[in-house]
């Protein structure tokens, strides 16, 4: 054997028997040269001031198999040429895809720049070869090859980080098994891997993240979540799906609102769920907008139902424009949530009971201040306590009659704004002025109607 009397760090013209076996592409020579205990990190006596190593050669020249031998023998992954590239800078220059494995693989610093400030994923953007790049790394990702390693700066790089940004679903699960992952790492803006993947609408990776313990309520340095990075996206609608689904499996998401969310996109089994976890119906959102409010803005008539059956207020306001649930539903048109909150109104309206100017003797009489309430669901409307005053109504309508009108021209108040009349099963007929208007008038009208069906409906005839 010629190495029994031959040194394997001879050189010839500047270069080893490893650096000629690397030139020549011969990976058994390599592999027979190291074993006997030729020098891996021996550079290449250049007359220039250029210098580089076995690591640089290989990487240059594509040689994977010897750079895995190398790198097997402990050969420094991150060492620098002359210039400051390493390894893994030249293997994005050159566009060596199973090099850059290999030195993922070894635990090679994506992190480091050279002289010129470029990073290896910049080098590879500059020779348009970013995507290549980026599938060498998230393949070695993948297959758990990926060493763990102690980047020289954390906040400039890190595989969550990396995996997030494009958007790798997979490679973030084969990430998150790590007990080394922190999952919530900031790069020098305050991003974490969460807001990249809102920010750049990986939907995928984005619930692999905050199923992973992600925290999405983490904030950069410019005050933006990812859940309001999300509302931004082209694809919120399937981030709200992902948080939705989150919160009920996991509890709130901070910043989410998610019962506000569920009313919204009209999702009746999310609502119901989420309230009855305890959810608070009438918290406003950031926008001062209650769940309830969303829904008859969207026209989500039986998630209206849902949550007025919940304790859902239908009078609270938004701060500024001062709109109502019935207000957003009447502005888009949505007939039948405005019918929902109409009808709860009427019954908060009746139940509650109110000051009325009650009328005699067909408007003959002089008007006199009386309490008037319907009596629980027994459909009885009550003033008073004697019989009379205890009636259960036939019918009812905003406005008097026409013998009311006649008999109330004179005084000037035929019609007077929140006059209403009713007439009950014995077809007698009272009148009486509420507080408000006509528009409360209306309500007392469809309270009394929908009171009475409903007493009808559940015992009969109640006459």
């Amino acid at each position: 054997m010629l190495l029994d009397h031959h040194s394997p760090d001879a050189l010839h013209c500047g270069r080893s028997l490893l650096h000629h076996a690397i030139l020549c592409s011969n990976p058994g020579a390599a592999e027979a040269l190291l074993a006997s205990g030729a020098d891996h990190e021996l550079p290449v006596a250049a007359s220039r001031k250029y210098e580089f190593r076995p690591v640089h050669m290989a990487a240059r020249l594509g040689q994977h198999a010897i750079l895995r031998s190398l790198c097997d023998r402990g050969c420094d992954p991150d060492s620098r040429t002359g210039s400051g590239d390493t390894a893994l800078m030249l293997c994005a220059r050159y566009k060596r895809k199973d090099c850059v494995r290999v030195l993922v693989d070894a635990g090679a610093d994506l992190s480091l720049v050279n002289d010129d400030g470029a990073s290896a994923e910049s080098v590879a953007a500059s020779c348009r070869w970013r995507a290549g790049f980026r599938r060498a790394v998230l393949d070695a990702i993948r297959s758990g090859a990926a060493a763990h390693a102690a980047w020289s700066n954390a906040s400039l790089f890190s595989y969550v980080m990396f995996a997030a940004g494009c958007g790798d679903a997979g490679a973030l699960e084969a990430l998150l098994v790590r007990a080394d992952v922190d999952v919530d790492r900031q790069d020098e803006s305050g991003f974490s891997p969460v807001m990249v993947a809102a920010r750049e609408g990986h939907v995928d990776s984005f619930r692999v993240l905050v199923f992973g313990g992600a925290n999405a309520g983490l904030a950069n340095k410019a005050g933006e979540t990812a859940v309001g990075l999300c509302r931004l996206s082209g694809s919120s609608e399937l981030f709200e799906q992902v948080m939705l689904e989150l919160t009920l499996e996991k509890g709130d998401v901070a910043g989410f609102y998610a019962l506000h969310c569920a009313a919204r996109r009209g999702d009746l089994l999310c609502v119901h769920l989420l309230s009855n976890r305890g959810h608070d119906v009438d918290l406003a959102d950031e926008d001062g907008y209650t769940p309830l409010m969303l829904a008859a803005r969207e026209g989500h008539a039986k998630v209206c139902q849902l949550l007025v059956a919940c304790g859902a207020k239908c009078d609270v306001r938004t701060d500024g424009g001062g709109e109502t649930a019935l207000s957003l539903a009447r502005k888009n048109g949505m007939a039948e949530a405005e019918g929902v909150v109409l009808d709860e109104l009427a019954r908060v309206t009746v139940s509650s009971g109110g000051r009325v100017r009650k009328h005699t003797k067909r408007g003959k009489g002089s008007p006199h201040a009386k309490t008037l309430a319907m009596v629980g669901a027994t459909g009885v409307l009550r003033w008073g306590k004697s019989r009379r005053r205890n009636v259960v109504c036939k019918e009812a309508e905003v406005g008097g009659s026409r013998t009311f009108q006649k008999n109330r021209r004179r005084k000037g108040d035929a019609l007077v704004p929140g006059l209403f009349r009713v007439v009950t099963t014995k077809a007698k007929e009272f009148h009486f002025v509420c507080e408000g208007g006509d528009d409360v008038a209306e309500l007392w009208v469809r309270g009394i109607t929908n009171a009475t069906n409903a007493a009808v409906s559940a015992k009969g005839d109640i006459s």
